[in-house]
Formats: structure tokens, sequence, C-alpha cells
């Protein structure tokens, strides 16, 4: 219930600023938050799952986590996640024919120090992406993806080694 409070709370804030205010509103909803992160707010935390961000990220406009009690969700130090990304730990078993949704399952999510996630990009559960990756705009994220590369398009392949 607290996070949903302080869901509307970061709607009405202004994105760009009170983000020292931000960061306190986000440890009282249970969130392990590291110093001088920048949430702009405009987005949505569902669940009471565990969120954990490192130290020097930036969350743009839109981000929204879907947590799950069994599979945390964790962001490492200077990263840089984009407008409108979502994290998703849940999914389902496929199931028989009277209903394909089967079993719901959840997975968790890291993202590794030093990430670019581009902008409307998915992160499905199970899924790690290593330090130094990049996501590029829009990509949907449902492997592992390996540190220093550029990975891109649905579903994400790498695209190029970095330096």
């Amino acid at each position: 219930m607290l996070r949903h409070l302080l869901n509307f709370l970061f709607w009405i804030l202004p994105p760009s600023r009170c983000f020292e205010f931000k960061r306190l509103c986000l440890k009282l909803g249970h969130v392990e938050i590291g110093e001088n992160v920048s949430l702009c707010g405009r987005g949505w935390i569902y669940g009471r799952g565990l969120l954990c961000i490192g130290s020097d990220t930036w969350l743009s406009p839109g981000v929204i986590f879907h947590t799950h009690l069994d599979a945390p969700i964790t962001i490492g130090a200077n990263c840089d996640i984009g407008p409108s990304v979502e994290f998703i730990t849940g999914s389902h078993l496929i199931g028989n024919s009277s209903r394909r949704a089967g079993e719901g399952t959840a997975n968790p999510i890291v993202i590794n120090d030093g990430c670019w996630i581009g902008a409307g990009s998915r992160i499905l559960g199970g899924v790690t992406i290593g330090s130094g990756a990049v996501v590029a705009a829009g990509s949907v994220v449902v492997r592992d993806v390996p540190a220093n590369v550029l990975v891109a398009g649905v579903p994400a392949v790498v695209k190029k080694e970095l330096i």
C-alpha cells in the first residue's frame, strides 16, 4: 500500500527535481537505494518484492518495476535507465489448451554496474546484464547479456563489442 502512495506522490512531483526527497521516500517504501540516485518519477513500482538501486544511478521518467517477493530486481551503481523502461520479473509456464497462461513464475533481474538501458526497453525475469553493457532503445532482453557489449532488437542480440 505504501508503495502505491509513493507512486502517486512521484507522479505529481517535478520529474527532474526533488531527488533527495524521492530517495528518502523510496527508503520508506522498503527500496534499497544508494547515494545520489536520481528518480525522475512518472513511473511505477508494482508489488512488494525486493528492489535494490545502486549509487549514482539515473532513472528516467516512466520507468516501471514489476517486483515479486520471490524475484528481486537489482540495479548496480552508475547505471542510466532510459524513459519508459520496464522490468518484468513475472511470467507463466505454458498451460494446456483450455488456458495457455499456466502456473505463474518469477525470476530475478540483475543489472550490473555501469549499464545503459535505452528508452522503451523491456528486461524480463531471469536476465543478468553484464557490467558496462548497453541495451539499445526498444529492445526486449530475454537472455543474459555479456559485459561490455551493445545489444539490440526483439529479442535483443549482441550487435557490437565495446571497449
